[in-house]
């Protein structure tokens, strides 16, 4: 079996979207709730090649970046960069924030959001045994060559032209010799593409994908927002409720912070009901079963474990079948303790593990008035209602 190349990728982000209209940088605007750069790193975080992502950044908006970039839990992300005045020298920037052992590198423009995990496999297949290949579509429309603005001058024969999308991958070695080529005779190129061929590497092209625009202007923000409505297979909801006795001698766990207390929950893990609630109600959502079917109390593995690293599991796997979470809705059912002094340190667990922002879930607390086993104080008990939104794979 022949072992597949550790890959990377680069995603440029160094521009401060000028065209846009807007007035803080494209990459942070939002696009249907969410910024735009973070719907770009998502596609990249669901593709099962990509085992890093370095993105490179404008230096004024290096922490920001950052802030985002673990604010949306995008753990692939290894590294941001400063990126520099032209895209060639923040995607240098890039390559060489790059560990030794990556042999395949993707490099994508930050501003184009609709790409998809399919597109990036096969531009990096290609680029795996040609050496390099671009994401591209053949141009359908036919072309004027204009003078001043308004003067047409010639018609271009469109036969054989193709329009150049991203991704653009490589292997590493070839990237950077070819990047070193230009920097030292002074050359900028349009793209990789461009440079790699000025360097007597061949280039392949891979069939692109009519949806993955770049956006650039206002009008680019209001249909790469009508494209993600419909792009989507789907969303799906998953609802999740579990419940624990109270138990002497073990601490209270719930969603991952330990809540002072003089009882804990009984359990073979560490009893995090309202972690496991979560869990159940996204492999609702995702028609796989409950928690003890992935994960039965008769496996010693999991004796203790801390839950949220059975949530990690369960997020994998929906990542994995194309899905992401939309957002999380929890209601705890307890007597006692209060809870609310505990929920933002809940809410920021579970929002790192799930790869969301703090504002797509909600935690709160109420009683039962005394009546049933939660009044009586023999337990607690959790519901969760999460949605999931599907990410496009192909």
């Amino acid at each position: 079996m022949t072992r597949k190349p550790i890959c990377a990728a680069v995603i440029p982000a160094g521009g401060i979207g000028r065209r846009s209209g807007m007035a803080a940088p494209k990459q942070f605007c939002l696009l249907a709730g969410v910024p735009l750069l973070v719907h770009t790193l998502r596609v990249f975080e669901a593709a099962p090649s990509v085992s890093l992502v370095v993105v490179a950044a404008p230096a004024e908006h290096l922490a920001r970046t950052e802030a985002l970039i673990r604010e949306y839990g995008l753990a692939k992300v290894r590294r941001v960069v400063v990126g520099g005045a032209s895209r060639q020298e923040s995607v240098a920037a890039g390559l060489a924030a790059l560990p030794e052992d990556i042999e395949l590198v993707a490099v994508h423009d930050g501003a184009r959001p609709l790409i998809s995990v399919g597109l990036i496999e096969a531009c990096l297949d290609r680029a795996a045994t040609a050496g390099a290949a671009i994401a591209a579509v053949a141009v359908k429309d036919t072309l004027k060559r204009v003078e001043d603005g308004e003067l047409i001058t010639a018609t271009v024969e469109r036969a054989g032209l193709w329009q150049a999308q991203t991704p653009q991958a490589a292997r590493v070695e070839l990237l950077r010799q070819a990047m070193t080529k230009a920097a030292r005779e002074g050359f900028i190129g349009t793209d990789e593409a461009q440079i790699l061929e000025r360097a007597g590497v061949p280039v392949q092209v891979v069939a692109g994908d009519e949806r993955n625009i770049k956006v650039t202007r206002p009008e680019d923000f209001r249909m790469a927002e009508a494209l993600l409505q419909t792009a989507s297979p789907g969303l799906r909801i998953g609802h999740g409720f579990d419940a624990h006795r109270f138990a002497p001698g073990r601490r209270l766990v719930l969603g991952g912070v330990v809540v002072p207390h003089e009882l804990g929950l009984l359990g073979h893990s560490d009893a995090d009901v309202l972690t496991h609630a979560v869990c159940d109600a996204i492999l609702g959502a995702l028609g796989a079963g409950d928690l003890g079917r992935h994960f039965p109390d008769s496996d010693e593995r999991y004796r203790g474990i801390s839950s949220l690293l059975l949530l990690e599991q369960v997020i994998a796997g929906a990542t994995d079948k194309g899905w992401a979470v939309a957002n999380l809705d929890v209601t705890v059912i307890a007597q006692r303790p209060k809870l609310s002094p505990h929920v933002p340190a809940m809410i920021d667990r579970l929002a790192a593990v799930c790869g969301v922002a703090a504002e797509q879930i909600n935690i709160k607390g109420t009683t039962t008035e005394r009546m049933g086993f939660t009044g009586r104080e023999e337990g607690i008990a959790a519901h969760a209602v999460v949605l999931l939104r599907s990410v496009p794979r192909s």
